[in-house]
């Protein structure tokens, strides 16, 4: 664990998953500079906006902490945990509960969002001439969507949080794509799942949360 003092700024692009970032950075009660824009009236990133994010891809969240510069929310995540969170509360040191965070780390990108982003990208992409197909294609890709959440609502069953009995970089990096998936309705019809909303609306009332809702200006 570093002993630097943090020189944080984060790039944030709004409706996105950068939030992700600004809540871990809250619940650490960390000090950062936010570069922030709104999404153009395409829902793209400004050229202006990008042109200030220090990386090639440049996508958001990336932070610049120091000479440092990280991209993809796990790892930003990841490197904020190792670096200042010096009572591993958020990422735990034992080593089976830390495992299932990091599981649940990659599931976020690697399992969830991938499911709901190809039935957004089905809306974006198809063709006009295809369009009819839309209806059945969603209802087929919404197979992996209800699995995910049928994984999910097993997990927390009897649970508030997703490991232990607080909140992790789990929930921070998970909550994210549950509210995106949910506010889209990307796959989720027909389905319901208690425990996957009652932990939803729990992570998001806590005060790290709104103080990064507040700052950032975020919302879907």
């Amino acid at each position: 664990m570093a002993s630097k003092e943090p020189e944080i700024t984060l790039y944030f692009l709004g409706a996105s998953r950068a939030i992700r970032i600004a809540w871990l950075l809250e619940e650490l009660s960390l000090p950062y500079e936010l570069v922030s824009s709104p999404r153009a009236s395409n829902g793209l990133a400004p050229p202006e906006f990008k042109a200030k994010i220090p990386t090639k891809l440049g996508k958001s969240p990336v932070i610049k902490d120091g000479n440092i510069v990280i991209q993809e929310s796990a790892a930003i995540a990841e490197y904020i945990c190792e670096t200042y969170d010096t009572s591993c509360r958020l990422l735990p040191k034992e080593t089976a509960a830390r495992a299932k965070v990091r599981e649940w780390m990659s599931a976020a990108e690697g399992t969830f969002m991938i499911h709901g982003l190809a039935i957004l990208y089905a809306r974006w992409s198809l063709p006009e001439p295809a369009k009819e197909y839309l209806p059945e294609m969603e209802k087929g890709l919404s197979t992996n969507v209800h699995n995910d959440f049928g994984w999910l609502e097993s997990e927390l069953e009897g649970k508030e949080y997703l490991v232990g009995k607080t909140v992790t970089a789990a929930d921070i990096l998970m909550g994210f794509n549950i509210e995106f998936i949910f506010a889209r309705k990307l796959g989720t019809e027909g389905g319901d799942w208690p425990n996957v909303t009652k932990w939803l609306s729990r992570v998001q009332q806590r005060e790290a949360y709104k103080k990064a809702v507040e700052k950032s200006g975020y919302s879907l």
